[in-house]
């Protein structure tokens, strides 16, 4: 009987140690299993569509191409233009004074040279004027100075292309505005994404709301290559006319569109996106504080105007670094400039403009 007892303690004893030789054994290769989920990365981000002009061999970086007598001209120079002189920004730098950028989209590391206009006119742009393939050619033509004026923030060639353009005529919906027919759009986002270029959509607002314009444009705002555009000069009230009534837009509902893109970005896993705000003159945007980057969206202030250069680098500097958005743009006017700005010119205003449109 005591044998009988004591086979049994010990088969029992045999079966504990194998159950806990098991636990054991399934925690051990359970471990590597967890510690490997935990440091799984994350979802990949996705790679950027587009690829900025390589400088030339022979390009040299803004701060040495200055000369010294041009480096202790740049404090007088921005005294003239009613700025301050003790204000120290490296050559080249896009990022406004205490701005930041949390992002990985294209401003953060280039500098973008776009084409504006519509395809269905020829006086809203050199667009209009040229064929898409001889287009393209002379986008990348004139971004290639800027690659070599900057050498260390390459141009990416951007089409800026009117999707949604003010009329003086109501239309059939009274708003004053017509969208560019879907084949012309894709055309157009085809043609960049074969360059490796992006595409800036311009939308113009009539009687319209920015958000209505966003949501008319959503599905081409999901393609990687892109981004977004607002003309705050032609938003008017019922009774007003775009092109005879000046138009006004808050800058609050410029910062519910970034919002919108923010979202839609993260919803869709797209590269991080950008958007640019038209200004020429005080009054075309207000509460312009209400207009913030997100971590996903960067933000520029485009300053629009033309005229005498002069004139144009001041109005710069009142409208986009006094009061900054997290980066500036400037659009050159080819045929209404006096004189027209050569890249070398522009990169030296500050900040230095990041978006750099020609019209």
């Amino acid at each position: 009987m005591k044998k009988t007892i004591w086979l049994l303690s010990a088969a029992l004893i045999i079966l504990l140690l194998g159950a806990c030789s098991q636990q054991t054994s399934k925690e051990a290769e359970d471990a590597p299993k967890k510690e490997n989920e935990e440091t799984q990365p994350k979802e990949k981000e996705p790679e950027p569509p587009y690829q900025a002009l390589t400088p030339s061999e022979d390009a040299v970086p803004l701060k040495e191409s200055l000369s010294e007598e041009e480096l202790k001209s740049m404090p007088e120079q921005q005294m003239a233009l009613g700025g301050d002189p003790a204000r120290e920004v490296p050559p080249g730098e896009t990022l406004s004074k205490d701005m930041e950028d949390q992002t990985d989209g294209p401003l953060k590391d280039h500098r973008l040279v776009a084409y504006y206009g519509t395809p269905l006119s020829e006086n809203m742009g050199i667009l209009g004027t040229l064929e898409p393939e001889e287009f393209m050619k002379q986008l990348k033509k004139q971004a290639q100075e800027y690659s070599d004026a900057d050498p260390e923030r390459p141009a990416i060639p951007t089409i800026e292309l009117i999707t949604t353009m003010a009329h003086r005529d109501p239309g059939p919906d009274g708003t004053y505005v017509s969208q560019l027919p879907d084949e012309k759009i894709e055309e157009y986002v085809n043609l960049a994404e074969k360059h490796d270029a992006i595409v800036l959509l311009d939308i113009q607002l009539g009687t319209d709301t920015v958000m209505n314009q966003v949501q008319s444009i959503e599905k081409w705002l999901k393609h990687p290559n892109v981004h977004l555009a607002i003309d705050t000069e032609f938003q008017v009230d019922e009774g007003e006319v775009p092109g005879e009534d000046l138009g006004q837009v808050n800058g609050q509902e410029v910062q519910e569109a970034v919002e919108y893109i923010s979202q839609l970005t993260e919803e869709n896993n797209l590269p991080d996106k950008f958007l640019l705000v038209h200004q020429f003159t005080e009054d075309v945007l207000t509460n312009k504080d209400a207009i913030q980057p997100t971590e996903n969206v960067q933000v520029a202030l485009n300053f629009d105007g033309w005229g005498n250069s002069t004139d144009k680098m001041s109005l710069y500097k009142k409208y986009v670094r006094d009061k900054p958005s997290q980066y500036g743009g400037f659009k050159v006017f080819y045929d209404k400039d006096e004189p027209v700005m050569t890249p070398e010119e522009v990169v030296k205003l500050d900040p230095s403009p990041a978006v750099v449109n020609y019209q």
